[in-house]
């Protein structure tokens, strides 16, 4: 049974998806702290010295899930899912605007140390990542989706279960072919 405050956050997310402007700002203090959470995950995956900060990493995600506004939300952890999704479609597009710029495109002089900020293997295996989630979305949609929420979201497996209205068994297994299907593509 759900607790009260996700029944709230459902309430809220069904309201704001209707139009209720005010809505948003009560959603935003009950989220913004799994938000956080969120975001510190994905960042302590990121080598020291990111110049992206967990704080900005949910302000660009807060910015964009207010342009979200026309989703029509299921429930407080298909909420989660997208910020999840928006994380990491953050974190792949900053990883590549810095490849572009390593590479000559918009040129600027910086430092030595500004320039070693971001290490190119590093770059490069986030892009690899994606692409292999992206290779695996085409072959198998639900596959993708579930790394998607417990990798990049940090649900857990009735959560995952929950927004995908899938058993937590079939999660798990699905959950452990995906991760070998990855392996093997991020390896090649």
């Amino acid at each position: 049974m759900a607790t009260p405050s996700t029944d709230n956050v459902t309430r809220l997310l069904l309201d704001w998806s209707n139009g209720d402007k005010s809505a948003l700002e009560k959603l935003i203090p009950l989220v913004y702290d799994e938000l956080r959470r969120m975001a510190r995950q994905y960042m302590r995956r990121e080598r020291p010295g990111h110049t992206l900060e967990s704080t900005a990493l949910v302000n660009e995600a807060y910015i964009k899930l207010i342009d979200c506004s026309r989703v029509g939300w299921q429930n407080r952890a298909h909420f989660f899912a997208v910020a999840a999704q928006l994380m990491r479609r953050i974190l792949i597009d900053h990883a590549r605007s810095r490849n572009y710029a390593k590479r000559g495109g918009g040129v600027r002089k910086v430092s030595l140390d500004e320039a070693a900020i971001l290490s190119e293997e590093r770059a490069s295996e986030l892009i690899a990542i994606d692409n292999a989630l992206t290779n695996l979305a085409a072959i198998d949609p639900r596959k993708s989706q579930i790394v998607e929420l417990r990798f990049f979201g940090g649900l857990n497996l009735e959560e995952t279960a929950e927004v995908l209205g899938v058993s937590s068994p079939t999660v798990q297994r699905e959950w452990r072919k995906a991760k070998a299907w990855l392996y093997q593509e991020v390896k090649e």
